[in-house]
């Protein structure tokens, strides 16, 4: 009986760059921020001005100064809960195909789409 290595599904994470969203567990509880990167991969996200870290750095091309440079750490996207634009609050997403075959993210509390 041979053994078949099992194929993990990809995911694709519901939330996109530029997306606001709200950290909802962890120390940066509470916060909102727009997302600047998305590791659909390892499921993490980077949030603009949120779990910041101080990183020390060597004098290069990239930091000519050198020293302690502050910068976001990822969050896992399963902390993090995007907010709806119409309806300001934290919400999760539907799908919807609309009329012309196009696909659209809708919001599941008040049914308005956020791709606009």
């Amino acid at each position: 009986m041979a053994f078949k290595a099992m194929t993990a599904r990809k995911k694709y994470p519901k939330i996109k760059k530029d997306d606001k969203i709200i950290v909802i567990v962890g120390k940066e509880r509470g916060k909102i921020g727009t997302v600047l990167k998305v590791d659909a991969e390892k499921g993490r996200v980077i949030v603009e001005k949120v779990n910041m870290v101080k990183k020390h750095a060597r004098p290069s091309a990239q930091t000519a100064q050198g020293g302690i440079i502050e910068k976001e750490a990822s969050l896992n996207i399963s902390n993090v809960m995007i907010v709806c634009n119409k309806c300001t609050e934290p919400t999760r997403i539907g799908n919807r195909t609309l009329e012309d075959g196009s696909k659209v993210r809708v919001c599941k509390k008040c049914g308005e789409p956020m791709d606009e």
